[in-house]
This record gives C-alpha cells, sequence and structure tokens, in this order.
C-alpha cells in the first residue's frame, strides 16, 4: 500500500517545471523539492528543512548531504532491492557525492525533476550506472510494513 501511494503522488507531481529550491505541486520543484512534495503529502511536515544550496551541490570533500539526510528520515536498502515507491539517489561521476534523487516507479522507471525539464516518469535504464543509493519510505500510519 505505501509504494502504490507513493507512486501515485509522485505521479501527481509530473508536468510541475523545473525550479531550483522549490518543493510545489504544478509550480516548480528541484530532484529534492519533489521528494520533499510526496513526503509531505503522506506524512505530514517535513522532519528537516534542506537549508539553502547550490545548483551544483557543492559540497566539501568526503560529505554526502543527500545521502546523509536519506539515512536518517528513510530506510536504506540495498540496490537489489528497488521497487516501486523507493527512493533512488545518483552520483554524476564515481568519484562524486550523490547529487540527484528519484522516485522509482517499477523496476524500469522512475519519476525525476530534472534542470531545464518537467517532472518526468522515465526509462531507469540510462540512469541505472549511477544509481548508488537506495532507501524506502517509513511506514505510513496504520500501516504494516
Amino acid at each position: 500500500m505505501r509504494a502504490e501511494r507513493v507512486v501515485s503522488e509522485a505521479r501527481q507531481w509530473l508536468g510541475t517545471p523545473y525550479l531550483h529550491q522549490a518543493s510545489l505541486k504544478g509550480v516548480g520543484c528541484d530532484c529534492l523539492g519533489l521528494v520533499r512534495g510526496v513526503w509531505r503529502a503522506l506524512y505530514g511536515a517535513e522532519p528537516e528543512e534542506p537549508g539553502p544550496y547550490q545548483p551544483g551541490w557543492v559540497e566539501p570533500p568526503g560529505e554526502e548531504r543527500l545521502r546523509d539526510a536519506g539515512r536518517r528520515h528513510l530506510r536504506e536498502i540495498a540496490l537489489t532491492e528497488c521497487q516501486a515507491g523507493d527512493v533512488l539517489m545518483f552520483r554524476w561521476r564515481d568519484h562524486l557525492p550523490a547529487k540527484h534523487i528519484g522516485i522509482a516507479t517499477s523496476k524500469t522507471t522512475m519519476i525525476h525533476a530534472h534542470e531545464g525539464a518537467v517532472v518526468a516518469e522515465i526509462a531507469l535504464a540510462p540512469w541505472r550506472s549511477r544509481l548508488c543509493y537506495a532507501f524506502r519510505f517509513p511506514d505510513l500510519p496504520n500501516e504494516d510494513a
């Protein structure tokens, strides 16, 4: 049930224009803003504010802000366990921290916000080699895992 609700909510964001640091369905969002908006729809208030960040998410060497936030609020899973409704994180290059995030809608597709485009559901195949972390949303209130 949780996965179905996550995917259903994420699909309601389709067509939302990309807007750096925004998180408003139909108005604008970035990749993190999409996940934040899905969280709010399913759980209520966000567990923390992300604070300001640059489009390139420049971080000191060795820091993984996106991954660390995922570990604080989501349940990390093995990449081989990914299924619809899971949060996927990607690196642009092997030596860089995770900088992009999307929501799996099946084993082969995801929804994400990408600069210069609108929120879209796309094939995961071109992104699979960049996939570095996967997380599952926590149980919904009154839901058994």
